[in-house]
Order: C-alpha cells, then structure tokens, then sequence
C-alpha cells in the first residue's frame, strides 16, 4: 500500500484527513507526521502549506500532504485567513479565537456575516515536484455557537444550502456530514487526480 505523510501535528485534522482520503484513495495508508514543526512565516495559505509539506517530504522521504486552512469573514476584508488558529494571540486556544471573533461581530446582522472556510492543500512528492489545490466552503457566522462536533470555528460556521427551518452549525454536524462537504474535502477531492502517480 503506497504511503503518503501527512504534515500536521493537529490529531483532529488527522483523523479527519485520513477519514477523507478513505473515500477517495482507501488503498492509500496516510500517515501522521512526528517530526519537527516548521515555522509558518506565510502570508498565504498555499506559502504555509507548501513549508509544511516540505519539510515533512524531506523528514520521512516520503510524498508528503499539507492542509492550511482558516475561516475568512467577508465583512472583516477576508480575516482571520491565515491568522485564523492564532487570532486571539500565540496560544492557539480556539475558544478563545472563536470568541474574540463573536465579539467582532457582535453588531453584525445575520444577512452581513457571510464567511468561508478555505483550505489548500499543498502536495509535494518524492522528486521534488509540488501541487497546491484550493477549497472553500460558503456559508455564515452564528450569533452564537452551537453543537459538541468539530473542532476550531466550527461550532459557529452555518454553511451554504440548508433548509432555512433546518440550519445547523458545522458542530451540530456528524463527522460524515461534515467530511462529505467541507473546505479540506473539496481540495482533496480536486487533488486526488494528483495523487494517482503515488
């Protein structure tokens, strides 16, 4: 079984990962990474994707898979972005981004708080040659967050094309309903072409 690395230390984004690439490639065995972390001094999700798929291609020797990934709020100019995991600082303490973000948009109205998750992914294989892909996955901020799922933004994320009597945040989802839809799975499923060499 051909074996790919994936470049994150987030047991989350793991799990997620390999539940992901299971539907699209299940011959292919993906790996968590153990390696040392880079430093992300990107100003794109692609630029952060990129060094963290590179230094795991060069840590394992194997092909290596890296997501970078954030929510971009339409009426905040596209923030947090890439500053997502760190927005209320360098602790990466998601309930505290989270809600420093609802105190952002305390005054907004439901009809201005659009966002978008975004994800690339970034692919680099064993000779050196790269590929990034994109995903993004439209919907609205909450006033407030809702359901146990998920994880980083998620309970507050109400995505595009649900019922209106039936709208519920990505963390009132299952772990299938939101793999089947969101931002990392549409890279993926845009990227799995790529994987095919592997």
């Amino acid at each position: 079984m051909p074996r790919i690395v994936l470049a994150t230390h987030n047991p989350h984004k793991v799990e997620e990962f390999q539940a992901i690439v299971a539907e699209v490639r299940p011959d292919l065995d993906v790996v968590a990474y153990d390696g040392p972390e880079p430093v992300e001094d990107g100003v794109t999700f692609a630029a952060n994707a990129l060094i963290k798929a590179r230094a795991a291609a060069a840590h394992t020797g194997l092909p290596a898979l890296a997501d970078d990934s954030g929510i971009a709020v339409d009426v905040l100019g596209g923030s947090p972005g890439v500053f997502s995991a760190y927005w209320a600082g360098h602790k990466k303490d998601s309930t505290a981004n989270l809600e420093l973000l609802l105190d952002q948009l305390s005054d907004v109205a439901d009809p201005h708080r659009t966002a978008q998750f975004v994800s690339v992914i970034a692919l680099v294989r064993s000779n050196g040659t790269e590929e990034t892909i994109e995903g993004r996955w439209p919907g609205r901020l909450a006033m407030q967050p809702a359901g146990p799922g998920g994880f980083g933004y998620d309970p507050i994320f109400v995505p595009d094309g649900q019922p209106a009597d039936a709208e519920r945040t990505v963390g009132e989802w299952s772990s299938a309903e939101k793999n089947a839809s969101s931002h990392r799975s549409r890279a993926f499923v845009a990227l799995a072409p790529l994987l095919e060499s592997l």
